[in-house]
């Protein structure tokens, strides 16, 4: 008598890995793994969302949509009567997850370290929460795994503020994650009461932002401390591709980085260059770098994180100045000077894009009138306790838009990573009518 083969999907998020240094890495002996993946037909380059942030492109995977879709445009979001700025979190997300739409047709997901899920969804299944997840308690599902978690010494995420004046300290914290991740696969994997497995390493970005030199160049003094720890990564790969491959069919993997990565050259401040053209003002001396509440009523426009502009209009915001009639030709002022931006000679803008067009047909609200994209070097921020527009904080590494490493099993051609949500939804479709 026939009978359905329960199909099964695992994805490998390699967070901040870019295509081109995956196939490098993998060229060698040193990173066998990897090569698995990087140096096969079925590796190739996606392109992120915009803005590219870890926040927004891991919720365009796991809600297979756009920003214009599920809500989150950036690491922060700006309430328009208060004023205060939330760090963005899965409570802001505003389109069904594939976990949901799983669940929904009785199937169940498994989900380890993944971005942008906190506080913990209900869901079919099991999930631990990654960056930013403050708090283990609030960070899973169902809220059983903490005790479990913790008792086996569970890390959340890398001390990254004392890491970045101490590479040492970073390594060890980085070696901590992965060891922790390791104990939750080993944890949640191996009943195989799950058709949908999400499993997420985010150390490669955590280097990318202190250390990209060290990956990049042999000659850097930490490329030995930091190939050691990616030797780890490499193993850690393995695991996931060797039971993966015990399996039984019908089966699908998929892994994919949620954003590229270069190196830092300047870091480049939107709110700034606002005030010093005059078109952002501030009511009082700011408390801190995301004290929004600062911005006065004589403003006629903001940036938030990385480069994202809004028109201080009075239909959207609270103390907006600027009335409908004039919002169109304010931005275009401010896009022409965005547009001629530079430094040292060089231009930082390569785009400056309209929300509209961005974002097509997006309802929501608090969509960006502008989003800029830099030429690579050009880490734009949005800070508003700053007082220069250039300046080097500490940090090595940003992010870039394409360069974005991804890998299908069944080779098919990817454009976006919200793609990747995609193709889980569609694999769920297509193998659940397979008959044995």
């Amino acid at each position: 008598m026939a009978h359905i083969q329960r199909p099964r999907c695992v994805v490998l998020g390699l967070d901040g890995l870019p295509f081109s240094l995956a196939r490098e890495l993998g060229a060698g002996e040193e990173f066998p793994n990897l090569a698995r993946l990087s140096r096969t037909p079925k590796a190739q380059a996606i392109r992120a969302e915009l803005p590219e942030l870890s926040p927004v492109n891991w919720t365009s995977f796991f809600t297979a949509s756009g920003p214009q879709e599920h809500g989150i445009f950036g690491f922060t979001a700006i309430d328009p009567v208060s004023y205060q700025l939330r760090i963005a979190d899965f409570s802001q997300v505003q389109a069904p997850t594939i976990f949901s739409r799983l669940g929904d047709k009785g199937l169940t997901s498994k989900v380890i370290n993944l971005p942008n899920t906190y506080p913990a969804m209900t869901l079919r299944g099991m999930l631990i929460s990654g960056f930013v997840a403050p708090d283990l308690e609030r960070a899973v599902y169902p809220r059983v795994l903490a005790g479990m978690l913790a008792s086996r010494g569970y890390k959340l995420e890398a001390d990254t503020e004392r890491g970045r004046a101490d590479f040492g300290f970073l390594l060890s914290e980085l070696q901590a994650t992965l060891n922790s991740r390791r104990m939750a696969l080993d944890l949640l994997w191996p009943d195989l009461a799950w058709d949908l497995f999400v499993f997420v390493l985010t150390e490669t970005d955590r280097l990318g932002h202190f250390l990209f030199p060290a990956l990049v160049d042999p000659d850097d003094p930490w490329h030995g401390p930091v190939m050691e720890l990616l030797r780890t990564w490499d193993q850690l790969i393995g695991e996931i591709l060797d039971r993966y491959l015990a399996l039984p069919g019908p089966k699908r993997l998929l892994a994919l980085a949620d954003h590229g990565f270069t190196t830092l050259e300047t870091e480049v401040d939107v709110n700034v260059w606002l005030m010093n053209m005059g078109w952002l003002r501030q009511q009082r001396r700011p408390q801190h770098e995301l004290d929004a509440s600062c911005i006065a009523e004589k403003s006629a426009a903001l940036a938030l994180d990385p480069g994202r502009v809004y028109i201080h209009d009075q239909q959207r915001f609270a103390r907006g100045r600027v009335p409908g009639t004039q919002v169109n030709s304010v931005r275009e002022e401010i896009r022409a000077g965005l547009l001629e931006l530079t430094w040292k000679g060089r231009p930082v803008m390569a785009q400056v894009h309209y929300g509209e067009e961005l974002y097509p047909g997006c309802k929501l609200a608090m969509v960006p009138d502008l989003v800029c994209t830099p030429h690579p070097g050009f880490d734009l921020k949005a800070k508003f306790d700053r007082t220069e527009i250039f300046g080097f904080f500490g940090r090595r590494g940003m992010h870039t838009a394409d360069d974005v490493f991804c890998y299908d099993c069944q080779g098919t051609q990817i454009e976006h990573v919200r793609d990747v949500g995609r193709e889980v939804l569609d694999f769920f479709q297509g193998a659940s009518k397979i008959m044995v």
